[in-house]
């Protein structure tokens, strides 16, 4: 997969809802019914971040959801896109990138989501062909502003903002003609996983999903 198939691929996941929920599985048993509560709720693209050993798991048991589009988040060497790949992934997401990392997952023909937070790194990602890139960590490295001033210079790269987006600000970002979606995890808190309260995720989902 070339960087611009890779881009190309990821900017039409990152269309199918105005949210990517960012998901921490701690217990893989909560995977299934989470990723359907999400899905019914009209998020079906779901990134789960390789942070706790249950996430590979996770993977593999909400890639069996019928609607629903996973993929692996905090990608961050290759062996990381193997394993992914191997688990179910659907498509990978970085918070930075390196040489390696992409050539990884060019080979494994994953799309990807790689991340930069400043006009430089983006610059690079789009020079090797990426034009659909991660914007992480959204708030601390300056927020709807920044972006919006990067699509002056840039207008050809679109980004899905992750870190610090929320409710409150998420509209904001996705008034901006160069973000396509944002990525949250507010539609997944801890305590409701925690309990199952997957009916009160489902209501999360579909406010989240309104935001279009």
């Amino acid at each position: 997969m070339t960087p611009a198939e890779s881009s190309r691929a990821a900017r039409d996941l990152c269309r199918m809802a105005p949210i990517i929920p960012v998901l921490v599985v701690e217990d893989v048993a909560h995977a299934r019914p989470l990723a359907e509560a999400l899905v019914e709720g009209g998020l079906p693209v779901l990134e789960v971040t390789l942070r706790t050993d249950a996430a590979l798991a996770a993977i593999a048991e909400m890639a069996k959801v019928d609607g629903g589009v996973v993929g692996a988040g905090t990608l961050i060497t290759a062996r990381d896109v193997t394993d992914a790949v191997r688990a179910g992934a659907r498509f990978g997401v970085s918070p930075g990138a390196t040489d390696d990392l992409l050539a990884a997952t060019e080979a494994a023909d994953l799309p990807m989501l790689p991340g930069a937070a400043t006009a430089s790194e983006a610059m690079r990602l789009l020079a090797r062909g990426y034009d659909m890139l991660k914007f992480f960590p959204a708030e601390a490295a300056g927020g709807a502003a920044l972006l919006k001033s990067l699509g002056g210079p840039l207008p050809q790269i679109s980004f899905c903002p992750t870190g610090g987006v929320s409710p409150s600000n998420a509209a904001q970002y996705l008034r901006l003609p160069n973000v396509v979606c944002a990525g949250g995890s507010w539609v997944a808190p801890a305590d409701l996983v925690r309990v199952g309260d997957w009916r009160a995720i489902t209501e999360l989902a579909r406010e989240a999903a309104a935001l279009a």
